[in-house]
């Protein structure tokens, strides 16, 4: 009798896959499983895909595109704003991320009339700053928010211009027309944190002289500290200010020694580029397509093919080479359910944008409507039972 009730109250409560499959339009998105995806939508500067699947318990991944106004001003700029948010620990950081970074963007373009590289780095500081603050309010009731933390890449297209800024190891790769041959060729824009690369370890031990540990390679992954891959963040703020890294945090998160100077930083590499007519498609997307794909690889898959639901192709493409690492097939693959899925993959969000010469030149005449769309995963009901979540040392990225 206790068994059956038991299995009433997880048929109730346990958010299962297949409740979230929709055939409705696709003007917000589609359900399939634990795969959201948006085939297509249109920006400013052309069109653009989605596609977001969920690995983790609760999907620490969120997205956004926003084209239209990048002020609070009506009067423009205009333009397309892409960002992609890989979150670890949990889905604190990366859901204010979605909410906030966007409008301090363009409140500071509002004040400076313009979009600018001092206009995104000050959007990326009060996004950093506001998520601290809430941080500091719930630090005695949930302590373990102090170890959530977030990658945070951009793209904005505003005026002809491209800006790239990053945080983490997310990537934003460029698909460019060679002249000469007509092949279309990977461009990888995006700079990316992460302890693995060569640079970003001397970089840190510059930055740490006095510190032998600040890197440390643990069960064949370089990390910062030993906690965690990424070297640059929004959150994460148990390694940034001494308050937050003693208890009641976890024992696993704190430091053996007192933290005398940050360690990470919130800081994006920031690039620009002027939009060329040869310039084909950007491809947004978290460290869980990469992991799985080479830049060319994934720029190949979308110059083959249609349009249309690139993101999701591209999705499928690295969940089909995930399965094969381990030696199963895709459709079994498939009948795995968040949670456990994570043994198995990351949380891999994608983005295509693709660009049309003639808008990109002319955008700034246009005065264009409005676009936003958020990338999707299984939310819980207000009357679910929400799974306890605590930061796993997987959770780095």
């Amino acid at each position: 009798m206790l068994s059956e009730l038991m299995n009433f109250l997880r048929a109730c409560f346990r958010p299962r896959s297949d409740r979230y499959v929709h055939s409705n339009s696709d003007s917000v998105g589609r359900q399939d499983g634990l795969l959201w995806y948006k085939d297509t939508g249109h920006h400013l500067n052309g069109e653009f895909s989605m596609a977001v699947v969920q690995a983790n318990n609760l999907l620490e991944d969120q997205s956004q595109v926003e084209s239209g106004c990048l002020s609070t001003h009506e009067s423009g700029p205009y333009g397309t704003f892409v960002g992609v948010y890989d979150g670890h620990g949990g889905p604190e950081t990366s859901r204010y991320i979605t909410d906030h970074l966007f409008q301090h963007l363009k409140r500071f373009t509002a004040e400076q009339q313009s979009m600018s590289v001092d206009v995104i780095r000050k959007a990326y500081q009060a996004t950093e700053e506001g998520f601290m603050s809430i941080v500091t309010k719930q630090w005695l009731m949930k302590p373990q928010i102090a170890a959530v933390g977030s990658c945070c890449l951009v793209g904005v297209i505003c005026n002809g211009t491209l800006y790239i800024a990053n945080c983490g190891d997310s990537r934003a790769v460029l698909g460019r027309v060679v002249k000469a041959t007509g092949e279309v060729l990977a461009i990888q824009l995006s700079a990316e944190h992460n302890a693995c690369i060569e640079s970003i370890r001397q970089e840190l031990k510059s930055l740490h002289p006095d510190d032998p540990h600040i890197v440390v390679l643990k069960h064949n992954v370089w990390r910062v500290k030993g906690l965690i891959q990424v070297s640059r963040s929004i959150g994460d703020v148990y390694l940034k200010k001494a308050e937050f890294n003693r208890e009641p945090l976890y024992a696993k998160f704190r430091l053996r020694e007192p933290l005398k100077r940050q360690i990470l930083s919130a800081d994006p590499s920031i690039s620009v580029h002027q939009l060329q007519a040869h310039d084909q498609f950007l491809i947004f997307a978290s460290d869980g397509l990469w992991e799985h794909l080479t830049n060319q690889e994934a720029v190949d898959i979308v110059q083959k093919h249609p349009r249309n639901g690139s993101a999701k192709r591209l999705v499928k493409v690295a969940l089909q080479e995930a399965a094969k690492k381990r030696e199963m097939r895709y459709s079994d693959l498939k009948k795995i359910d968040r949670g456990v899925r994570r043994h198995f993959h990351d949380d891999i969000t994608v983005i295509v944008v693709f660009l049309d010469s003639n808008l990109v030149s002319r955008a700034s005449s246009v005065r264009p409507p409005n676009v936003s769309v958020r990338g999707g995963g299984i939310n819980l009901r207000h009357n679910s039972l929400a799974p306890c979540s605590t930061p796993t040392e997987a959770g780095s990225t």
